[in-house]
């Protein structure tokens, strides 16, 4: 499997506005044809934020459902829920997100400057985020925003024993404006510092988007890549879809004779409930 990469596809974030980035998708069937399109580019899996009818980010857990379902019914992909939401969102509404049965969630492991706001994590939610995946039996991908955050990663298994699964999946954020830095160095660093046998992806936010892929590649790293993390494809160009984003990160694996794992693959690797 090591010869082999995982690409994950955040399409939309919390962060953008469509007035703003036109190309993004915030309704229901502009996300399934993204991840449609996002599949046969070479994503295993999709990491879900929605929006409401304002195109507003919320947690509501109906919508949640119906997009877990029409995902699923739409393609093979491995559905991810955010459980960060928005920077503003209750840790109540958060938590719940669990509730509309996803393959998968995110688990940040420590509160984290996010431009000007602060999105909060603190070890009591981390803990009962934790504890509910295990219950509900939906693989958590552990988000890593600064190196403090892989420790308490550590502190999180040693006490509480490993995720539902068995394997320990983590995604490096890299160069949010708080966070670390979307370099080479600190991305040997953070990957030094994982448990044993964990595997990672890592997602370079911004400018920071190809130096980390090539790092992450060149690391043994699988990758992260999409609209909620990058708006720009090239200097001066904007980014036209999430599929161009996909389709260049599965060349450059296979430049690298890591080819993009499908999602039959990548559910075996994430030790992800067979549907």
């Amino acid at each position: 499997m090591g010869a082999m990469t995982l690409i994950t596809v955040a399409p939309t974030g919390a962060e953008s506005a469509k007035a703003d980035v036109p190309a993004l998708p915030v309704t229901l069937d502009e996300l399934v044809q993204t991840a449609k399109n996002c599949e046969a580019a070479g994503a295993a899996v999709v990491h879900v934020h929605i929006r409401d009818d304002s195109a507003r980010p919320t947690l509501d857990l109906a919508r949640l459902r119906d997009t877990v379902q029409a995902l699923r019914e739409s393609t093979g992909l491995i559905v991810q829920l955010s459980t960060g939401g928005a920077v503003t969102d209750p840790y109540e509404d958060r938590l719940r997100v669990l509730e509309a049965a996803p393959d998968g969630c995110s688990l940040t492991c420590g509160t984290v400057n996010f431009g000007d706001e602060v999105f909060m994590n603190p070890w009591p939610f981390m803990v009962e985020l934790y504890r509910r995946t295990r219950e509900l039996e939906i693989v958590p991908e552990f988000e890593l925003f600064d190196l403090g955050q892989v420790a308490a990663l550590h502190r999180l298994l040693d006490k509480h024993g490993a995720p539902y699964g068995g394997r320990v999946h983590c995604d490096l954020v890299m160069g949010v404006p708080g966070g670390m830095p979307g370099d080479t160095r600190t991305l040997v660093a953070a990957v030094d510092a994982l448990p044993e046998g964990a595997t990672w992806s890592a997602t370079g936010v911004g400018r920071t988007s190809l130096p980390v892929m090539f790092a992450a590649l060149s690391a043994g790293g699988h990758l992260r890549v999409g609209m909620e993390d990058t708006l720009t494809y090239a200097r001066g160009e904007a980014v036209a879809s999430n599929a161009q984003l996909v389709e260049r990160a599965a060349a450059i694996a296979r430049f690298a004779q890591r080819p993009p794992m499908d999602a039959a693959a990548a559910r075996e690797f994430l030790g992800v409930r067979p549907r």
